[in-house]
């Protein structure tokens, strides 16, 4: 009785730890932001640039408010985000794909490595014009653009997690008759697990990152699309508006990831024990 008592006060404290440190990291945030809207509020309004290319904050809250309010908004970042997870879903199991080769087959890689290397250091964007005389400019184009800035990340990750797996626990499942298959599935991808969600992470950034280049595609919806069109309207109200909503979308899905590794991680953890 009194082994579960202590357990639970050191649960209790460890949450009551956690919460504390989430709220001194919060209230951090919130002082750096006051700072950098005290900065920008007083850039605007000195003029040492002009409303035109820095609008004051009020305006740009004005207008993000409007959107909002109209539900424009809301519907563009539903395209984006629609166009996001395709495209991040396309490059993981692309990434899971090369890494499972790279794991059961090493020699494979010396035929395609190569290749990937090049194209790993070609920019996405680069290839929009090759793109679109290809598939149109219709979503292909655009998600094709979201896969090529998501995979690699992805891919460097998960090969690192695949490759890097305990030797000696190989070598005893090849001594308890473990096939290639039973080796993979019961050693290599479990320890291989934090490298896989450490590049699902990195490669979720880089595709909200990339959904800018990929509605430059002849887009008529979507969060870069937004930006674009208030540009060449000379909104830069709305321009910041939509750099912001991009952020600000990143973030949440970034900690929505996290999340729910953590609880993956809880779980795993708690069968493992039992």
């Amino acid at each position: 009785m009194w082994q579960r008592s202590l357990r639970m006060r050191i649960v209790t404290a460890m949450n009551d730890r956690e919460i504390n440190g989430a709220v001194r990291r919060g209230v951090k945030t919130a002082v750096g932001i006051l700072i950098l809207l005290a900065v920008w509020q007083a850039a605007a309004r000195t003029g040492i640039w002009s409303a035109y290319v820095l609008p004051p904050p009020a305006k740009v809250a004005k207008a993000l408010a409007g959107m909002v309010e109209s539900g424009v908004l809301f519907r563009h970042i539903g395209v984006s985000f629609r166009r996001v997870l395709e495209g991040f879903s396309i490059a993981f199991f692309m990434a899971m794909a090369g890494g499972i080769v790279v794991s059961q087959k090493p020699f494979a890689e010396e035929y395609y490595g190569g290749f990937l290397e090049f194209m790993r250091n070609v920019p996405p964007i680069s290839l929009i014009a090759l793109l679109i005389l290809w598939f149109g400019i219709g979503e292909t184009s655009k998600i094709i653009i979201i896969v090529l800035a998501s995979f690699f990340p992805m891919y460097l990750n998960i090969r690192k997690g695949f490759v890097s797996g305990s030797r000696n626990l190989l070598e005893v499942g090849t001594v308890f008759g473990l096939s290639s298959w039973q080796k993979f599935c019961r050693i290599i991808l479990p320890s291989a697990v934090p490298d896989i969600l450490v590049g699902m992470r990195i490669g979720l950034g880089y595709s909200w990152r990339a959904i800018i280049g990929a509605e430059m595609i002849a887009a008529a919806s979507g969060l870069g699309y937004l930006i674009l069109d208030a540009q060449q309207m000379s909104r830069s109200d709305k321009v910041i508006a939509g750099i912001v909503t991009i952020g600000t979308v990143g973030i949440l899905c970034d900690k929505l990831f996290l999340l729910v590794i953590h609880k993956v991680a809880k779980i795993w953890e708690e069968g493992g024990t039992e």
